[in-house]
C-alpha cells in the first residue's frame, strides 16, 4: 500500500521542512506540547492539507506505542465512538484494515473511516525514528452506515524522532475531507484547536501509558 520512499520521506520533514507553497497557520503551546501548523490549499476539494512540526515532552518510543496503539486510543481519546483493526481478503490477498467512527459535535452527524495503515522503525544519521502512513482505503465488509458521513479522501503521516533530551520531534501531514456541509469556521477552529489539543492529550496518555500497561497485564 506504501512505498518504502514515502516513509523517508515523511522522516526527511523533521530535519529539511518542505515549506514551499505552504503558508504559515498557526503557533501554539499547550502543556508540555509546542507545536506550529502550516497549510496548502487544495483547489480540487476546496479544502486545505495541514503540516505540523512540534515537539511533545515525551520519549518518540512511547509516542509511537501509544499513537498506534488502538485499545489504548479508546481510553484517551474522547472523539473515538468505535476503533478497530480487521483483515479482509482483496485479489487473493489479506489486507488489514482499521476502521474509525468520529464523534461530531451536535447537530453534526459523525464521520467513519476505513483505511489502512502501516509503519516503520528507520535509522537515520544513527538515530532511531518512527514513520507512521495511513489513507482511506474502500472495505467491501464495511458498509457505510445510515446517519454516519463516509470519509473516503483521508492522508495522514506522522514522523517521530528524539531531540537531545529524548523528547520527541514530531511531524504530523494531513488532508481529510469530511464530507457534508460542515460550516467552515468549524473546520478552521478544528485545524487551530483540534490538532494541537489532540497533541496535547496525546502527550498525557503517553504518561500514563505504563499504569495502562500494567492494568492490561493484570487482568
Amino acid at each position: 500500500m506504501f512505498e518504502e520512499a514515502e516513509f523517508h520521506q515523511a522522516i526527511e520533514e523533521l530535519s529539511c521542512p518542505k515549506l514551499e507553497d505552504w503558508e504559515f497557520f498557526v503557533e501554539t503551546s499547550p502543556e508540555g506540547v509546542h507545536c506550529k501548523i502550516y497549510r496548502q490549499y487544495d483547489e480540487a476539494s476546496g479544502l486545505y492539507s495541514y503540516k505540523m512540526y512540534g515537539t511533545l515532552e515525551c520519549p518518540p518510543e512511547t509516542c509511537y506505542k501509544v499513537y498506534t496503539d488502538l485499545e489504548y486510543r479508546k481510553k484517551w481519546d474522547d472523539y473515538v465512538k468505535e476503533l478497530y483493526e480487521f483483515s479482509e481478503e482483496e485479489n487473493g490477498s489479506t489486507v488489514k484494515g482499521i476502521y474509525w467512527n468520529v464523534n461530531f459535535p451536535f447537530p453534526l452527524s459523525n464521520r467513519d473511516y476505513t483505511f489502512v495503515r502501516d509503519s516503520r522503525k528507520l535509522e537515520v544519521n544513527d538515530i532511531q525514528a518512527y514513520a507512521v502512513l495511513g489513507k482511506s482505503h474502500p472495505f467491501s465488509s464495511r458498509k457505510e452506515i445510515s446517519g454516519v458521513v463516509r470519509v473516503s479522501d483521508f492522508t495522514q503521516s506522522l514522523a517521530l524522532q528524539p531531540d537531545e533530551n529524548n523528547n520527541t520531534n514530531a511531524y504530523m501531514y494531513y488532508f481529510d475531507n469530511p464530507g457534508g456541509m460542515i460550516p467552515t469556521w468549524l473546520i478552521n477552529w478544528a485545524a487551530k484547536t483540534g490538532v494541537p489539543k489532540f497533541a496535547e492529550n496525546m502527550r498525557k496518555a503517553c504518561l500514563d501509558y505504563e499504569d495502562f500497561l500494567q492494568k492490561k497485564g493484570g487482568k
